[in-house]
């Protein structure tokens, strides 16, 4: 890519921005994946299946509430899917004090009639898409990065090319703006949780992640990145406050649903308030954000606008939103009102046809429980596609 010349002023706004992500391994994120597994689980048995699953993790001790209602088989063994999602994450080390031969508590238990009958929004609530054009992804580049950062750290640890690694992790990736469009890279930030090592293999491990991981993710954004973008003079901080030997569960309970903006958007652009992990599509939390992100992208990308945000709002029990926001931060092709027009034309917006339109009656959600629901090549994340619009 072409770098900023350094001595060229902005001639907008200009600000640095910061986005995190976490790792698969960190606690919260472990209680994600636990909850859409268990989502997968029964919506394989049956599609029609309905399921709101909360997990919480602490020490060595798994605990499951929530709601499930299903024509298939209700008594699933659970315990099964909870220790393969912690085996695949790498919780394998009895000496870290959270394993796949943890504790698993099991409080699920039937939904209630009227939800189950219930054929319009599970909840009432309001749910945020958004896309832009400053990734070829159509995400914001700060939550790009620190996603990318994660993947590639977990990828070294899973083949042993950095040995010392253990699954909990945070990234955490400040971008300098002119206007809105990102321009440099300020700072890099990973912690990582390791195993019990020397101070020369705790260097040894740093300079790994820096070389191996950190200049590797910004040579790839400097391929994403669709703007003009400087890596030239960032700073690097890995483990800042040293050794990190206590991580994961053991260390800090994990709930699901607690990293709502590392799931979305880095905090770039607005959130509902709703998480997404564990909850069957008939819960427009889910849903109707991933149908907010897919017309959002297909505006974006058909050349309507460069930035696109659409806030949805339902009312429990009913089929459409009441509410229906475009904003396009002044770069659209044609007025909002004329966008929410050809919305309305183009995309079914009833609970019932979200579903049907995005295919999300599949077990297809576990793989959306890490590195964000957004912004991703996986063919099942129907979402991501694009409908051109004209």
């Amino acid at each position: 890519m072409t770098a900023l010349h350094e001595n060229k002023p902005c001639e907008k706004n200009e600000y640095v921005f910061t986005s995190e992500s976490v790792s698969e391994g960190h606690p919260d994120k472990v209680c994600d994946q636990i909850s859409d597994a268990i989502l997968d689980a029964y919506l394989k048995e049956h599609p029609s299946s309905r399921v709101a699953c909360e997990t919480l993790c602490t020490e060595n001790r798994v605990i499951l509430s929530g709601e499930i209602s299903s024509p298939g088989n209700l008594s699933l063994d659970i315990e099964p899917i909870v220790r393969n999602v912690i085996r695949n994450i790498g919780y394998i080390h009895p000496g870290i004090g959270f394993d796949d031969n943890c504790e698993i508590n099991n409080y699920l238990h039937s939904q209630e009639t009227a939800l189950r009958e219930n054929e319009g929004a599970g909840d009432q609530g309001l749910m945020f898409g958004y896309a832009c054009t400053q990734t070829r992804h159509y995400m914001p580049a700060p939550i790009a990065m620190a996603h990318k950062l994660l993947q590639n750290l977990a990828e070294l640890r899973k083949n042993g090319t950095i040995p010392y690694l253990l699954p909990d992790a945070k990234s955490q990736v400040s971008m300098r703006f002119c206007g809105r469009k990102p321009v440099s890279v300020e700072t890099v930030v990973i912690s990582t949780h390791h195993k019990h090592i020397s101070k020369s293999e705790f260097e040894e491990m740093k300079r790994a992640i820096n070389q191996l991981v950190i200049k590797p993710t910004i040579e790839e954004m400097e391929n994403d990145t669709c703007s003009t973008f400087q890596a030239n003079n960032y700073q690097v901080k890995i483990n800042p406050l040293n050794e990190w030997e206590d991580g994961g569960p053991a260390a800090d309970t994990g709930l699901t649903g607690r990293k709502i903006i590392v799931d979305t958007y880095g905090g770039w652009a607005q959130h509902g308030g709703g998480a997404f992990s564990g909850k069957d599509a008939t819960k427009v939390d889910r849903s109707a954000s991933y149908m907010a992100r897919h017309i959002a992208k297909s505006i974006v990308a058909s050349g309507l606008a460069e930035e696109c945000l659409l806030q949805f709002s339902f009312i429990i029990g009913e089929a459409e939103p009441v509410s229906l926001m475009v904003d396009t931060f002044g770069t659209g092709k044609m007025s909002e009102k004329e966008l929410e027009s050809l919305i309305r034309k183009s995309f079914p917006l009833t609970v019932k046809g979200i579903i049907e339109y995005l295919d999300l009656r599949k077990p297809i959600f576990f793989p959306t429980a890490s590195y964000g629901h957004f912004g991703r090549d996986d063919e099942n994340f129907t979402w991501e596609r694009v409908k051109e619009l004209k």
